[in-house]
């Protein structure tokens, strides 16, 4: 059995710059992931299967309409041999909540994949372009900056050690809705050297923000109150939207922080999904 995890894919900033003549909007973020995570299993078998398990198993559709399985399916295709595989997706990230949860998920698979049918690593990157463009990133889940649409990946420098949490009110967000509803004038791009600690991190992102944040907000009123809260927990450093949301984060120096913070803010909203981890 081959086994991957698929960690949260975290906007830690996102700027729009600009829109192109086909309606996909130009980006710059600082994207980081976290050892919260779903999990991909691969074992070979006569025909290709899909198992969708986890607390958000029953969030997905039908097996085809998966990432997991279109990411299979393609690199078969591109092998030149038959899909033979089966599959099992633990779901443990909440569906459309912006932490990349499906584009890691296809990551995850092709990596699975790839050793389980021993396939070239240099086919898998046109592979993930083509199923999505977060897709690319989540290869080799670690710190990238993103531009053009999100296609275009570039490592970052090493993140301090750093601790988070994530908090989503229990509302899925398509990003296209997001992305509709945004309006107002478009950012500079805004990369920075490396941070030396947790607190010259959280200053250098504070200087920064999502530009969607507040078309989210119109849309899941909520987030707002994520937001706040997350802000008034015990040694957060900072706290934003990921992604077109709905899922938010807070900032910690120490894993202690966050994990307290997790606890303390689950008790007082019951209803959210709430996790502590750290950056990778």
């Amino acid at each position: 059995m081959q086994a991957e995890t698929a960690p949260a894919k975290i906007n830690l900033y996102l700027h729009v710059l600009g829109r192109r003549a086909d309606g996909y909007h130009l980006l710059d973020s600082l994207v980081a992931f976290a050892d919260i995570a779903d999990e991909v299993r691969a074992v070979a078998a006569p025909a290709l299967t899909l198992d969708v398990t986890g607390p958000f198993a029953a969030a997905l559709g039908e097996a085809s309409d998966n990432l997991v399985w279109r990411a299979a399916t393609g690199l078969a295709a591109r092998l030149g041999r038959a899909p033979e595989a089966a599959l099992t997706l633990v779901k443990n990230l909440p569906v459309s909540s912006g932490i990349g949860g499906g584009s890691s998920d296809a990551a995850a698979a092709l990596r699975a994949l790839a050793r389980l049918w021993r396939a070239p690593k240099h086919d898998l990157h046109e592979l993930a372009a083509s199923l999505g463009a977060d897709v690319p990133v989540c290869l080799a889940p670690r710190a990238a900056w993103l531009g053009g649409v999100g296609e275009d990946v570039v490592p970052a420098p090493a993140l301090p050690e750093i601790a988070v949490v994530l908090a989503n009110p229990g509302v899925a967000l398509p990003t296209a809705a997001v992305f509709a509803a945004r309006a107002g004038d478009f950012s500079a791009a805004a990369r920075f050297t490396a941070a030396r600690d947790a607190a010259e991190l959280a200053a250098l992102l504070a200087a920064r923000r999502n530009d969607l944040t507040d078309a989210a907000v119109a849309l899941v009123p909520e987030i707002a109150l994520v937001l706040q809260r997350l802000a008034a927990t015990s040694g957060a450093l900072l706290s934003r939207m990921s992604g077109s949301g709905a899922t938010c984060f807070a900032l910690y120096a120490h894993r202690a922080a966050a994990e307290a913070a997790a606890r303390s803010l689950a008790q007082e909203q019951p209803r959210w999904w709430v996790r502590a981890g750290r950056l990778l």
